[in-house]
């Protein structure tokens, strides 16, 4: 990087960024909460100082000069370098200051997350946070995130440049609605399943192409089950007619009757409690969808970002959306 004059400080940066992003002395004041006269003077004596014009005058507007060019390609990096000193600092006498980017699943992230950043950001109000929802996770230093909740472990192709750790233990389970359970029976093994309706979600599918016709939705469904030192595992080819790539829709078809799906406890939980929807196939569950904190590789982490990682493992640790009774029902009762 360029030696930038010994006269130049912070300031001088962010005037120069601010006439060159506003184009006119007036709406840089503004910007800068500077009036036009203040910065018309600290701008010539900019110049002066330098012994170069940074800017080209017009009637209408200001145009960077070839100086003023090179100088505003250094301010920005600058500039940023700066920011993250100063919440460096700040961090060392323990205030938690600075950007934190973090995506998340639409739905745990809408549900769970937000609530907890939004309690956090309000305990520490330097503290600025973005909430990413997403259904794909894409890599994260390309996207600008600092991590991820995910409910999924580390994807095989980021696995050696993404760190991973369990915030809290989930599994997805069989329910259907007590109303559909009662018309068509309780399965009493995996194999049963392939006798009914299953709802599919088949997130990051694309659509059908035009013209195609439609080939009948699939799902392999991994169930597992302890039994004793024994691990039983059965796998189901689950099919039916409605499918959707969103969750939640899937979830409202159950719910109204329409057939069996898989999902997640933190989802469902709350709502077999309710009685709204029941277990079927009691210890039966896949257990791929733990609560995980996905980070990119490196050498220190900031310490906002430790903060946000153990606020979120202290909100879940207790998995707060609670268990699923396990026991055996009757179709139609309530579990």
């Amino acid at each position: 990087m360029e030696r930038m004059p010994p006269q130049l400080d912070r300031s001088d940066l962010r005037l120069v960024q601010a006439i060159a992003q506003a184009g006119r002395l007036s709406a840089a004041g503004q910007a800068l909460g500077l009036a036009p006269s203040v910065v018309t003077k600290r701008l010539a004596a900019l110049e002066a100082r330098l012994g170069a014009a940074l800017f080209e005058r017009s009637t209408r507007q200001l145009a960077l000069t070839t100086d003023g060019r090179l100088l505003l390609a250094q301010a920005h990096s600058l500039l940023a370098q700066f920011d993250a000193l100063e919440a460096d600092l700040l961090e060392r006498r323990r205030q938690v200051v600075g950007p934190v980017q973090i995506a998340a699943t639409f739905g745990f992230g809408r549900t769970w997350v937000a609530p907890v950043l939004a309690r956090l950001q309000a305990d520490h109000p330097g503290l600025r946070v973005h909430l990413h929802l997403c259904d794909h996770l894409s890599d994260l230093t390309r996207a600008g995130l600092d991590a991820a909740v995910w409910l999924w472990p580390v994807p095989p192709e980021h696995a050696h440049h993404w760190t991973a750790s369990r915030l809290a233990s989930n599994q997805r389970v069989v329910v259907g609605a007590p109303a559909y359970l009662r018309r068509h029976g309780l399965p009493l093994q995996p194999a049963d399943l392939l006798a009914h309706r299953c709802l599919l979600a088949l997130e990051n599918t694309p659509p059908t192409d035009p013209g195609r016709t439609p080939q009948a939705a699939r799902q392999t469904w991994v169930l597992q089950r302890s039994q004793g030192p024994q691990r039983l595992v059965e796998r189901i080819e689950a099919s039916g007619p409605l499918t959707s790539n969103s969750g939640e829709t899937v979830r409202d078809w159950c719910l109204a009757g329409h057939g069996l799906m898989l999902r997640s406890q933190w989802d469902v939980a709350p709502l077999v409690r309710q009685g709204a929807l029941q277990t079927v196939l009691p210890g039966w569950a896949m257990t791929d969808a733990d609560v995980q904190w996905l980070q990119p590789r490196q050498s220190r982490s900031p310490r906002r970002l430790r903060v946000v990682r153990d606020a979120l493992a202290q909100a879940f640790v207790a998995a707060p959306w609670g268990g699923i009774d396990d026991s055996p029902t009757r179709p139609g009762e309530r579990s």
